[in-house]
């Protein structure tokens, strides 16, 4: 079995990290700043599509995206913590599966905090922003990070709390389960898998279960 890991929502919270760095962008371009409900809506899009959507013009927005990821790196492992249950879930699952990470974070900094809490051996891959042209919703993400797997008759899982998560893994022909830790309620969720759980230990607990029985 494999099973691909979002990150934001799924194992990681950096609410505070993201809102606070939107809101530094803003100091420092000098703009009207968003609130921080706006803000924390977009998250799981990409930088560049989230200041769009916040009102920056298309030629300014790789200003702010510059101004962001500079800040970012200095406070993400300050202001990051890992969810409730992300480390017991990523462990169990390395027992009986192969893990990756598909994730719209600048996959450079997403290393970094996945190292600070000592979990990025786990992961036979981690895809970021970066890696791909075209981001979730878009399969390529997924179809990047399975590039390093051997898939021949194994079981495919995407672990995500968005819609994006669960689309990215539809247009992959992957199956998906949604958690409820992050950023999308059950109802959003819910159009697009039928596999939701709180979080991603239950999640894994049902995979666990489910291979057990196949075995």
């Amino acid at each position: 079995m494999i099973i691909l890991f979002d990150l934001d929502g799924t194992l990681i919270d950096s609410t505070d990290a993201i809102v606070s760095t939107f809101h530094h962008s803003f100091d420092v371009h000098k703009k009207e700043h968003p609130k921080d409900e706006e803000i924390m809506a977009l998250i799981g899009y990409p930088l560049d599509i989230m200041y769009e959507k916040l009102g920056i013009d298309r030629g300014k927005v790789w200003d702010f995206v510059a101004t962001y990821k500079e800040r970012y790196r200095e406070i993400s492992t300050i202001k990051t913590e890992l969810l409730s249950c992300a480390r017991e879930a990523v462990e169990e699952a390395a027992k009986f599966a192969k893990l990756g990470i598909v994730t719209t974070k600048t996959g450079r900094y997403s290393k970094v905090l996945m190292e600070h809490f000592e979990l990025m051996q786990h992961f036979e891959v981690l895809v970021g922003r970066e890696d791909v042209e075209k981001p979730k919703p878009d399969a390529e993400p997924i179809l990047k990070a399975l590039e390093f797997f051997d898939v021949e008759g194994k079981e495919v899982w995407m672990i995500g709390d968005t819609k994006l998560d669960l689309i990215c893994a539809k247009e992959a022909g992957v199956n998906s389960i949604g958690v409820l830790s992050g950023y999308d309620e059950e109802e959003t969720l819910k159009k697009y898998t039928n596999i939701i759980y709180t979080n991603a230990l239950e999640a894994i607990k049902h995979l666990k279960e489910r291979k057990i029985s196949h075995t």
